[in-house]
């Protein structure tokens, strides 16, 4: 492997701004562990309530589970380029890329070194003159960076729309920057929203600080952006046309079921009664709603199909949207609707944190729609040793082992670890 570009940007790092650098990125890490434990102890009630566990097996969708493993193995990736591309010379030490473990996500007994290892085409690794091993981006990665910075730049049309429409659809008008920047990646907003990209649209929205917190603020409403993604579809097919009051919706939404889910048949009023029940649109006042009620609950469904359509993948992490409970209204028990309405959408329970799947905009494991940022995530993923190879399934419907993703390197397999997974199938769409 060629170092030279390593090794010359290693030369400016003297001993001293290595032993600055690393007592600063201890401090760092030592404030963001202590914020991300204060976190998972509010969150852990809700991502590891016993409804999710005690699922039922034929609930599974096989396809939506590749997908997750995918989304991880990119981000992992993501993550220790956006490590890399901090550093003063864009290179790091390979032991120093360890402390860096929870923000990029990788579990133990994993190590961060054997994970990089496995995609020499993105990283090169190099020994300085002390032995010591350096982690730094090859060309194809940077090449790839400046791609992914051209088209943030191309789709700054859409995350300016989609901002100012979650700002549309909150109570106040107005969110903390911490909590859209959750979002950051899932919609395609750029490494510097917090610092640069939130002041760059004051005819939308503006940036306030209240009581030591940044909240991005409404500037205007804009009515032709007070139309759900759900609207524009069926204006567009011209199906599902009715008439309902000033503020409410009548859309049924798309549903589809694992195939050998047979009580769908035995809940199929339920369903329909659910789907003809007029509700109110995400971007009209919920204030006046009572919680617990089917109308709270079906705006509740609609406020997240509507935030799933704004994401690149039309996935999210589940922490990520309880973090909107009070300013977009939805219930303490956000789980509980995710899984209620599993025709609409689809949680996988792989690994610490939970993601939620659009089912529609799926088929298969494939996304139906892909706008250039995901292809260009395909595109990074095709760069990594991953193969996307999944332990055989015997007959009787359960794995022989735990599922496994791979990293190809030559002969050598790397798996990632998934929870325990039984039956699972493909999906179908009911007709109602």
């Amino acid at each position: 492997m060629a170092c030279k570009g390593i090794l010359s940007r290693l030369k400016p790092l003297t001993r001293t701004h290595v032993q600055s650098d690393s007592t600063s990125m201890m401090q760092k890490h030592l404030t963001s562990s202590y914020r991300h434990l204060i976190l998972a102890i509010q969150i852990r009630h809700m991502t590891r309530h016993r409804r999710v566990k005690d699922r039922s097996k034929k609930k599974r969708i096989h396809h939506l589970e590749i997908a997750t493993e995918r989304y991880k193995v990119v981000a992992k990736v993501l993550a220790i380029i956006e490590i890399l591309k901090k550093e003063q010379e864009q290179v790091m030490p390979l032991r120093q890329l360890e402390k860096y473990r929870q923000q990029i996500n990788l579990p133990k007994p994993y190590k961060v070194a054997d994970f990089i290892q496995k995609s020499p085409k993105l990283f090169e690794i190099c020994k300085d003159t002390r032995g010591a091993l350096w982690c730094g981006l090859t060309s194809e990665a940077e090449e790839l960076m400046e791609e992914e910075t051209k088209l943030l730049e191309q789709n700054n049309e859409k995350t300016v729309e989609y901002v100012t429409r979650l700002l549309m659809m909150s109570v106040e008008k107005k969110l903390p920057v911490d909590k859209i920047a959750h979002f950051r990646r899932d919609m395609g907003l750029p490494s510097n929203f917090r610092t640069e990209w939130v002041h760059m649209f004051p005819e939308h929205f503006k940036f306030v600080r209240v009581w030591d917190t940044d909240f991005l603020e409404l500037v205007n409403w804009n009515s032709n952006w007070a139309v759900t993604e759900l609207e524009k579809k069926s204006m567009a097919t011209k199906d599902n046309l009715a008439i309902c009051n000033p503020g409410e919706l009548c859309l049924p939404f798309p549903m589809k079921f694992p195939p050998d889910y047979k009580r769908v048949s035995q809940y199929k009023g339920q369903i329909e009664n659910f789907q003809k029940m007029a509700y109110l649109s995400p971007y009209a006042d919920a204030r006046g709603l009572t919680p617990g009620t089917q109308e709270f609950d079906k705006r509740t469904v609609a406020i997240i199909h509507e935030i799933l359509s704004f994401t690149l993948e039309k996935r999210l992490v589940t922490d990520h949207l309880t973090h909107f409970r009070r300013e977009l209204v939805m219930p303490q028990k956000l789980m509980r609707i995710l899984l209620k309405h599993f025709g609409v959408f689809y949680v996988s329970e792989r690994g610490k944190r939970f993601s939620v799947f659009l089912n529609e905009a799926y088929n298969g494991s494939e996304l139906v729609d892909k706008v250039p940022l995901v292809l260009w995530r395909e595109k990074v993923l095709r760069f990594t040793g991953y193969r996307g190879r999944m332990k055989k399934i015997i007959d009787s419907g359960t794995h022989a082992d735990d599922d496994a993703v791979f990293m190809d390197d030559g002969d050598e397999e790397m798996s990632y670890p998934f929870n325990d997974d039984d039956s699972e199938m493909d999906v179908a769409t009911l007709h109602i």
